[in-house]
C-alpha cells in the first residue's frame, strides 16, 4: 500500500509529564538541557511564540517548573526527509497484521520522521495495529503488529521468552572458511564520536546469539540466512562483523563488531543489505504454530530464486 503526497506534514504536539528532576528548574534551562537537538536560543524563540505550553497555557522562559505538570511543544508542520511511504500486507486476521517494510522507511517516529514512518502508514490502514518490534531504517521485510490488547500482551510474552523464531537474509563481505557458525558475542554500548555511545560488540554487554548459514558464495561476498534467538540492537550487523565478515557496504560496523575509530557514520546510514525473512510463533488467539515468510529483494535472492 502507498500514500503519496506533499512532504510537508501536519505538525505534532510533543507531550511530557514532568518528573521530579524538573522541580524548581526554569523552563528554558530544562528544555536546553534535556532536548539538545535545539539550542537555547531556538527554545527561547518557541516559548516566546507561544508554542511551548505548561498545563495548556503559554508561558515564559523563566517559568519555574513543578513535577506532575504537562509540558507540550506544539511543533509546526515541517518537511520530513525523503523515504518510501508504502508497505505490503503479508498476512492479516482479526488479531494480527504482518507487513513488508521497504528499506529506507523508519519503523517508528524519531529525529525528523513522523508521517514518513511505518507506524504512521500502517495506522492509516489499520488504526488498531501496534508494531511488536522494530527494524532498522535500511532493513527491509517482516514487521508483525498486534491488533488487540490481548494479542499484544500474549505476543510480547513470546518475544520476552525468546519463543519467537526470527530468520533474516543478509549479504556479507568476503569468503568465510565455514558453512555454518554460531556467534554469541555480547552486545552493549561503546563510545561513538557523534552519539556518545552506540551498541556494538562489548565484553560486558548483554548475551546475544546468532546462527549463520551460508547459502551462496559470490565473487566478493556471500548470501546467508541468520537465525537469531535474541534481538539486540543491530545484532546481525554486529555479529557478522565479529566473525570478520561485515555486511557488504555497511558504513558503520567493521571487522571485530565495533565502529571504526572516530567514525561519524550512524546506525541509520544506508549501504548494507539485510531483510527480515521469516517469523515463527504461536497465534495469540488459537495457540497454533504460525510461520510467516516474506520474499527478499532481488539482490538478496538465491540464483535459483531469481
Amino acid at each position: 500500500m502507498s500514500t503519496a503526497g506533499a512532504r510537508l506534514n501536519q505538525g505534532y504536539d510533543y507531550r511530557e509529564t514532568l518528573g521530579p528532576e524538573s522541580d524548581g528548574v526554569k523552563l528554558l534551562d530544562y528544555l536546553s538541557r534535556r532536548y539538545r537537538h535545539s539550542t537555547a536560543a531556538e527554545w527561547s524563540a518557541r516559548i516566546d511564540a507561544g508554542r511551548v505550553l505548561i498545563n495548556g497555557l503559554p508561558t515564559c522562559p523563566g517559568s519555574v517548573l513543578r513535577r506532575g505538570s504537562e509540558l507540550v511543544w506544539r511543533r509546526p508542520p515541517w518537511v520530513e526527509p525523503e523515504a518510501p511511504r508504502s508497505f505490503a500486507i503479508v498476512y492479516e486476521d482479526e488479531d494480527l497484521l504482518a507487513v513488508d517494510k521497504p528499506a529506507g522507511l523508519p519503523t517508528l517516529p524519531g529525529a525528523d520522521f513522523l508521517e514518513a514512518t511505518l507506524l504512521y502508514q500502517v495506522r492509516a490502514y489499520a488504526p488498531d495495529a501496534a508494531p511488536l518490534h522494530r527494524l532498522g531504517r535500511w532493513t527491509s521485510g517482516l514487521v508483525l503488529c498486534a491488533r488487540t490488547p490481548v494479542a499484544q500482551a500474549r505476543l510480547i510474552g513470546q518475544w520476552t521468552t525468546s519463543a519467537v523464531g526470527k530468520r533474516y537474509r543478509a549479504l556479507a563481505g568476503g569468503c568465510p572458511a565455514w558453512d555454518e557458525q554460531v556467534i554469541d558475542a555480547p552486545i552493549g554500548p561503546v563510545p561513538h564520536a557523534v552519539l556518545g555511545n552506540l551498541h556494538a560488540a562489548a565484553p560486558g554487554g548483554k548475551p546475544a546469539c546468532s546462527r549463520v548459514t551460508v547459502l551462496e558464495r559470490r565473487a566478493d561476498a556471500f548470501l546467508c540466512d541468520v537465525d537469531i534467538a535474541t534481538g539486540r540492537p543491530h545484532q546481525i550487523r554486529i555479529h557478522l562483523a565479529c566473525a570478520g565478515h561485515p555486511l557488504l557496504g555497511d558504513p558503520l560496523y567493521v571487522a571485530g563488531g565495533r565502529p571504526a575509530p572516530e567514525t561519524r557514520a550512524l546506525p541509520g546510514d544506508p549501504g548494507y543489505h539485510l531483510h527480515s525473512a521469516e517469523l515463527r510463533f504461536r497465534h495469540p488467539h488459537g495457540g497454533h504454530p504460525m510461520v510467516i515468510a516474506c520474499a527478499p529483494p532481488p539482490l538478496l535472492r538465491l540464483a535459483a530464486e531469481a
